[in-house]
Formats: structure tokens, sequence, C-alpha cells
């Protein structure tokens, strides 16, 4: 709908032009007479019921509605944005005198040092350190360090630090002295953005009522934000000919999703699939990849910071690839080049041992093992 709006000017001439125009004689409309006070006063109620009248149309509508508003106008199809998920990864406590055996319960929390980013840690039975009659990771008798995992307190991509930002511990745990985190912390996500929001609610629509290919895809991307995924028609999990079945492979960026996840996305895919169809959800097939290459700076002295900087922007990278996503030669020296204005030549590229590029399976997953610059 176009509404006709005017200005303040505009309201005040209109105004002015129909008073005089019933007026039997001249009226006195100069600056500060009391008639064309009275008419910039009613010329400024007129603006402000303009406003109200866009802002009633503006909160009626998906593609110009925002926030809350925005939720609202979804919650009345059963659609919700998707929240925020909070940063992981993993710390490594030590201590410099391993005399005594010493526990770090779960729940303990830990800090970014300029003090802005809290993470606390979390239980995982797999560890080998991890007591489950206790709920905490005990450092044993002689034993220096232990890394154990931990989760951002607060959801958000502000939870995605970098290594070696860690290193403050907030709790009093007895017998631990230091606390570092050797890797990144990943996974943080804000909150679906609007724009986001708004995308998705097209295939929201789009799927209703519809056993297709697009219906599971719009399933699997309402799990959670981040995630990759494949779907393959008329094959099993082993990629061999079955008529009726599809299989669904769903990464979430570490290479490894969870059984949680996994089982999160076979709910949704029920609740949409074809009748008379079967399907199964499995994780990717992990490529790790170890590339190397020789940077040339234009600074010698500025060659480690250079390194660092590709190193960071080649692990991002990599490791955001979707599912079945090759990686390529001139990808790399371009990743390089932009990483820091210092590389002046990027030469002798290797992927895996040879220089070609890297294709994988429709099914896997290309993961950053290592980059081995120089």
């Amino acid at each position: 709908m176009q509404l006709s709006l005017q200005t303040f000017s505009q309201l005040v001439q209109n105004a002015a032009a129909a008073v005089q125009s019933a007026a039997a004689q001249l009226l006195d409309l100069t600056v500060g007479s009391t008639l064309r006070a009275v008419l910039e006063a009613n010329a400024s109620i007129g603006l402000w019921l303009q406003w109200l009248i866009v802002l009633v149309l503006q909160t009626t509508r998906a593609s110009t509605s925002t926030g809350s508003d925005l939720d609202t106008w979804f919650a009345d199809f059963g659609f919700a944005r998707l929240p925020a998920g909070a940063a992981s990864g993993t710390v490594t406590f030590a201590r410099y005198v391993p005399t005594l055996a010493a526990t770090i319960p779960v729940g303990a929390l830990v800090r970014t040092s300029d003090g802005t980013q809290t993470f606390v840690v979390i239980a995982e039975p797999r560890n080998a350190a991890y007591s489950t009659g206790t709920n905490a990771y005990v450092l044993a008798s002689g034993q220096a360090n232990v890394i154990v995992p931990v989760l951002a307190q607060a959801p958000g991509s502000a939870g995605n630090v970098l290594a070696g930002t860690v290193s403050l511990i907030v709790s009093t745990i007895v017998g631990v002295d230091t606390v570092s985190n050797p890797g990144p912390m990943t996974g943080g996500v804000d909150a679906e953005s609007d724009a986001a929001a708004r995308l998705r609610f097209h295939s929201f629509l789009d799927t209703r009522s519809r056993a297709t290919t697009l219906a599971i895809e719009y399933a699997v991307q309402g799990v959670q934000q981040g995630l990759t995924y494949l779907v393959q028609e008329n094959v099993d999990a082993g990629g061999n000919a079955r008529m009726g079945n599809f299989v669904v492979t769903i990464d979430d960026g570490s290479g490894s999703p969870s059984a949680t996840l996994l089982q999160s996305a076979a709910i949704a895919i029920q609740a949409v699939r074809p009748i008379g169809s079967t399907f199964s959800v499995q994780p990717p097939q992990v490529l790790p990849l170890t590339i190397s290459a020789t940077l040339t700076v234009a600074v010698p002295t500025q060659k480690p910071s250079a390194i660092a900087a590709v190193s960071a922007a080649l692990q991002q990278y990599v490791n955001a690839l979707p599912v079945g996503t090759g990686v390529s030669l001139t990808r790399i020296a371009q990743i390089a080049y932009a990483a820091s204005p210092e590389v002046t030549n990027v030469t002798q590229i290797l992927i895996n041992g040879v220089a070609t590029d890297i294709v994988p399976a429709s099914t896997a997953v290309c993961k950053l093992g290592a980059a081995v610059l120089n």
C-alpha cells in the first residue's frame, strides 16, 4: 500500500490555503502570527498521526516488521526464529607442582583475559579424566595438566574467541594454577537475523503439505543454525541403490555432529517425509587436509605474524566448507593474499602432499588437520 504522506511544510501550506479560501478577507499568516502558530501546531499533530499510521502498516507485514514484532507475526503460523548457539571448545588446566590429586568440578568457570567471555566446564563421559561419581575431572597425583571441554556461558558469536585468550580461573579450584585454551572456541552463533528468518519463512510456506526434497531440507534447516547437509535419493547409507530410501548427511561444522543433533534432525524429517519412504540420517565422513605452502613477505620480520594470519584464515575457510565441497589450490593462494597484506607471493602449494585440487566424496567434509607454512 502506497501512502500519500506530506511533509511539515506541505501540511502548513495546505492548511493555510484552506483557511484563506474560506475567509472573506486577507488573513495574517506571517511568521509569529497567532493563526500561523495554530496551523503549525496542527501540522505537528498531523506528522505524528502519519508516523503512527506508517508504524502500524510496518508492524502488520513480515517484510517490514522487525524484532519482536516480526516474531509475533511468525507465531501466527507456528514459525519461530532460530535461537543463538553457544561456542564450545577445550581448555587445559595445569599446575606447577603435581604432587597431590586435584579435581575440576563440572560447572567450574573460566574467563578470557579481557573479562568479556565466560566459559563453563561441562561433563564429557568419554573423557578419560572424567569421574561419574564426583561429576568432575580428576588430576591424578603426578599429573601436571588435563584437557576438559567447556561451553560459553552466554550464547552468541562473541564466544568464538581465539586460541590462548582464556587465561583466568573464576571458580576456586584447589591444586590448579593456570588455564588456557590451546585452540579457538567455535560454534557460537547469534540468534537468527530478521533477514535470515524472512528467507527461511519463504521456504516454510513453500514446503507446507509437500513431501519434497525442499521439505526435507527445510526440516533440517529448522533444527539449528549453521548446518550443512546433503540429501541423496534412492540409495542406502553405504551409497548402494535402494529404491524408496533417502539418506541425509548432516554436519554442524565440527565434522562429528552429536547423536542428539542427528536424532533431532531425524525427528524433524520424520514429520515431513513422503509416505511409503524410509530414510537415515548420518554424519559426514571427515577428510583431514594438510595444507603446505611457502610464503614470501615484503618485510622478513613480519613473516611470523603473516604465517599466523594465513593459518587462521585457512582453518576458518576449510572448516566452514559444506558437505561434499572440495578445496582448490588457487583458493588457498587467494586466502593467503587476503589474510595478510605482507604476503607478496605464495608458492609450492600442496594439499595432502600433492599439487592437485581435492574433490571429496559427496558425503564427505573437509577439515584442516594442519597448515604447514614457511
